[in-house]
């Protein structure tokens, strides 16, 4: 998109009524007093530097009197709606929402602290939420008409991007920007109560003897956030490929390679899928695959690769407890495009994942770890879980807040073994069970 087109938006992209008149005035004033060609060859920030400067000699001039704050706020305004996302551009600075939900021009709502709320913000029509988001999309050279009415991708900054539009919405152009923090550590994690020590511990340890392990939940219960934690206790020197719809991972070690898919273009050509990836990081002498989300035929390929020689991989899947986990694992498996029998992809299942690790977002906006669990079953056998930790949480509190406690149960002897063939100390609070009765177990078919 030319910076012309950028900075010529229609009048009535700002709030309602007068406000949005003054401000639609003097972006016409600053579109005639700049030089666009000059403009085009600054940085961005230059260019917003040199907008707000040339925009403060115009009020300066031609008035109206302002107070100071009112002054910076109307230069903020022209100046977010030329280079940036107009009543956006606010929210997306501030470090606290982690979420906005844009339905319709009349309803923003962000999620700050695992909480959603609804802001008293609106877009002046829906024909200026389209040109919002057609400069989202245009950013990443893609678009969105009728003929494309969905798109999902990631911004040059980072944040992850949805659009639906008409005919698909009925409720007007939806817009949703998932931005993602900085990543977080386990260690930090025990702060924010999502586990405890023990459990730190345990995990460590498992990651380090190279247990494969999948971490599953529903739709914002912190997945990636904790696939990220739970990377960075791998062994420098390891060769790690990430592979994900959109890069969301961070990891810190030195011998990383990441890996993205990529949508079709606008003749529907070029698309690369997770699972294309997954199967050529094989080929790319892997120690470590770390898959984002497995939501497809790629979970076979997945599979294959940890019950080949691919040990301590770890992936996420969506699911509300570690039984449907596998369940769906086994249900994505199916759906390659080579025809496996059910019953294979169970021995497959037994066979390569190790350990379910369970998120569950609280009322209370609250990210834990629900459970860890040993898959402990092996070929044919029935799927059997034991579970190794739990957190068990009591009734909301009169100050709005979910308590409780995390408890630990015996880890199985096969569990124990690896971890001591791998020179990783058993946590005291878990301790080995020593005769099957002693597991806490639980029996998914």
């Amino acid at each position: 998109m030319s910076l012309r087109a950028r900075i010529n938006t229609p009048e009535e992209n700002g709030s309602r009524g007068e406000d949005g008149h003054l401000v639609a005035t003097y972006r016409a004033k600053l579109l005639e007093e700049i030089d666009l060609a000059e403009m085009t060859t600054l940085a961005a920030a230059e260019r917003r530097a040199r907008l707000e400067r040339v925009l403060g000699h115009i009020i300066s001039r031609e008035g109206p009197v302002l107070s100071t704050s009112e002054r910076a706020r109307l230069i903020r305004r022209v100046v977010d709606e030329a280079l940036g996302l107009g009543i956006l551009e606010p929210l997306l600075e501030d470090a606290s929402i982690t979420e906005i939900m844009v339905n319709g021009p009349d309803a923003i709502f962000v999620e700050r602290g695992g909480r959603v709320e609804q802001l008293p913000l609106r877009f002046a029509s829906a024909e200026q939420l389209m040109q919002t988001i057609e400069r989202i999309v245009s950013t990443v050279n893609r678009r969105v008409d009728e003929s494309n009415p969905m798109v999902d991708a990631r911004l040059p900054s980072g944040e992850r991007v949805n659009v639906i539009i008409p005919p698909l919405s009925l409720t007007g152009p939806i817009l949703t920007i998932r931005r993602f923090p900085r990543s977080f550590t386990l260690h930090e994690l025990v702060g924010f109560n999502s586990l405890d020590e023990r459990m730190l511990f345990l995990l460590a340890g498992l990651v380090q003897a190279k247990f494969n392990v999948i971490v599953s939940g529903a739709t914002g219960t912190g997945k990636t956030t904790l696939l990220n934690a739970l990377s960075g206790l791998i062994p420098e020197g390891e060769r790690i490929i990430t592979i994900e719809d959109s890069a969301e991972l961070q990891l810190q070690q030195q011998h990383v390679v990441r890996l993205e898919s990529r949508p079709p273009n606008v003749e529907g050509k070029g698309h690369i899928t997770i699972r294309d990836l997954v199967r050529n990081s094989l080929r790319m002498r892997p120690d470590r695959i770390v898959v984002g989300e497995v939501r497809g035929g790629e979970s076979l390929d997945m599979l294959q690769a940890m019950s080949t020689g691919h040990d301590g991989s770890l992936a996420t899947v969506h699911a509300n407890s570690a039984e449907d986990a596998l369940t769906r694992l086994q249900t994505l498996a199916s759906m390659s495009d080579v025809e496996v029998p059910f019953v294979a992809l169970h021995d497959q299942i037994n066979s390569a994942v190790d350990v379910l690790v369970q998120l569950t977002r609280f009322a209370d906006g609250a990210r834990r770890i629900t459970e860890i669990a040993i898959l402990d079953s092996h070929g044919g056998e029935p799927y059997r879980l034991v579970t190794v930790a739990r957190f068990d949480a009591l009734p909301m509190s009169s100050d709005g807040r979910i308590h409780g406690s995390f408890r630990y149960f015996p880890l199985p002897r096969r569990t124990a073994d690896r971890l001591y063939m791998a020179s990783q100390p058993i946590p005291q609070a878990f301790g080995v069970a020593q005769t099957p009765a002693e597991l806490a177990t639980r029996e998914a078919r």
